[in-house]
């Protein structure tokens, strides 16, 4: 019954493997497909007579070289050893060629080629990265019906599976069981699986449960386990609870590292906290350890969001002083600050220096230097886009956007339009953003009808209009009187559930001088902003008769 069944999951396996993977993954495959239907046939031909191959792993650059390869070890009698294999499986791996490895290691079952424990481990782990978790257990079925064992590698393996299929609930019991059965000794890349997979599911609280359970064991969480879990609650915006995890560490006997403050200082300037930042650092500090230029960056962009220049530009200053060197997230973020308070000539500078001290600009800084241009200097960000076309850098659909709400701010309404409709041929899907400038342009210029089209383009491209693409054309019919074009826009933004921002009820209530006749008006006013309606009528309910 037992070799029965072993014998099924082998078949099961050997049909599942290749047919799925070409079914599921075939355009990932194809180039091998010839290759791995003939391989079985090709490494028995002229066994005794081929020459033993140097095996020279050091020579794969590509999934080809890995392919040729195992074509002539396979051939090989006798067999390299099982490591020699799982070396190669491993690259192949490695390369995220998944569909090709599965491939390989269904045709080393086939040809007797030695496998082992390491071998089996890491097929589950290729099935589970192709959410095949499936496949993966029908591999541990063939585990446990050999001379081999499940370790904590080949568990932890199908849990992270678990995870990546959405099972957490199942993933956390497997991994309970596994401790209360003893099966295997948890190790510590099994116990992160675990913490970092509930957290990137938003289960922090079970994670920090956990976390604190395994305090009470002999199996111990170390710093990576530590530091994932103060991440997770940092994402959750649980910022004062994941500090508090530090002196928990420390009283553990795990010193935090650069990485576990990082967290915590980007997780303090996202919510604009910077005297809370300045705690942690001091605390930093305090246990000797020194911020890295990653440190540095994540300080500089705090500060510069919040507006404060000065003590951004201080902490780029400071940076060589520590032995560290600005890098291209350093320069790009001062230029964009530095852009952002206006002061651009010190921008200019700063991205002059930065190509002088070989710190290559990359899109992100041209996109950020196009931004900005001022009013009325569309030549000159033109003529720049051409500069950083010439230096090989290829627009996207930042640059565009960009160029775009700079054409229309400046009045170039037709230009704008025309760089809009190139798009498609570029290659390159407009954003939100782009398309409620181009309808808020159209609104401007009275293209009413035309901004009607744009919106349900929008819809039909899957990129709904939202609250600010409304409250865009909304406005811009109102500042050039159309408010008859502007109360259906009105209306389907209530529909949407989307609300009027406080520059549309502004342009709203003035168009309410002189109409108090207008019962439309009221109603939609009403569906809009329902206490307005309110207050007046109480302030009318109250003013003294004549």
């Amino acid at each position: 019954m037992r070799r029965n069944a072993a014998t099924s999951a082998i078949q099961l396996i050997r049909r599942g493997i290749w047919a799925k993977c070409c079914h599921e993954f075939g355009n990932s495959i194809h180039p091998f497909s010839f290759f791995i239907s003939s391989l079985h046939i090709s490494g028995h031909k002229d066994r005794r007579s081929s020459p033993k191959p140097r095996i020279d792993l050091s020579s794969i650059n590509d999934a080809d070289d890995a392919i040729c390869l195992f074509r002539k070890i396979i051939r090989m009698r006798p067999h390299p050893s099982v490591t020699v294999y799982n070396k190669l499986f491993g690259i192949i791996v490695r390369m995220k060629h998944y569909s090709v490895a599965l491939s390989v290691f269904d045709e080393m079952r086939q040809t007797g080629a030695p496998v082992n424990e390491y071998t089996f481990n890491i097929a589950i782990n290729c099935y589970c990265l192709l959410n095949r978790l499936d496949l993966g257990l029908a591999i541990l079925g063939i585990i446990l019906k050999s001379v081999y064992k499940p370790d904590a590698t080949t568990f932890g393996t199908l849990i992270k599976g678990l995870f990546l299929d959405h099972k957490v609930t199942e993933a956390l019991k497997l991994f309970k069981k596994l401790l209360v059965l003893k099966t295997c000794e948890p190790s510590d890349v099994m116990i992160l699986t675990v913490i970092n997979g509930l957290c990137k599911a938003g289960q922090t609280t079970r994670a920090f449960e956990l976390l604190h359970n395994l305090e009470k064991t002999r199996w111990k969480p170390n710093i990576c386990a530590y530091t994932t879990l103060i991440e997770g609650l940092c994402k959750g915006g649980m910022v004062d609870d994941a500090l508090q995890l530090l002196p928990k560490m420390v009283d553990k006997g795990i010193s935090p590292d650069v990485l576990t403050y990082n967290i915590l200082v980007d997780a303090y300037c996202k919510q604009g906290r910077m005297n809370d930042v300045e705690d942690v650092l001091e605390d930093m500090m305090q246990q000797n350890i020194c911020p890295d230029i990653v440190t540095y960056n994540t300080l500089i962009e705090g500060y510069c969001v919040e507006g404060d220049m000065n003590r951004a530009w201080h902490l780029f200053l400071d940076v060589p002083s520590k032995g560290l060197e600005r890098d291209i997230f350093t320069y790009n973020t001062t230029i964009h600050g530095l852009l952002n308070k206006g002061r651009y000539d010190d921008a200019w500078k700063l991205f002059n220096e930065m190509k002088a001290r070989q710190v290559h600009p990359n899109l992100r800084t041209y996109n950020i230097m196009l931004d900005g241009f001022k009013s009325g200097e569309i030549p000159q960000a033109l003529s720049f886009l051409h500069t950083m076309e010439d230096e090989g850098f290829i627009p996207d659909i930042v640059t565009y956007g960009t160029l775009i709400n700079g054409l229309c701010r400046d009045g170039e309404h037709e230009v704008a339009r025309d760089l809009f409709n190139e798009l498609p041929s570029k290659g390159l899907q407009p954003t939100i953003q782009i398309y409620t400038t181009i309808a808020g342009s159209l609104c401007q210029e009275g293209s009413v009808e035309e901004a009607k089209v744009l919106v349900v383009k929008m819809e039909e491209s899957g990129c709904p209009p939202n609250s600010c693409t409304y409250n865009v054309v909304i406005q811009s019919l109102l500042r050039i009187n159309e408010l008859s074009e502007a109360i259906p826009f009105l209306e389907e933004m209530c529909e949407r559930g989307f609300s009027a921002n406080v520059t549309t009820m502004s342009l709203l209530l003035d168009q309410m001088q002189g109409q108090h006749g207008n019962d439309m008006l009221m109603k939609t006013i009403q569906k809009v902003d329902p206490k307005y309606i309110q207050t007046r009528n109480s302030n009318a309910a109250q003013e003294p008769d004549d």
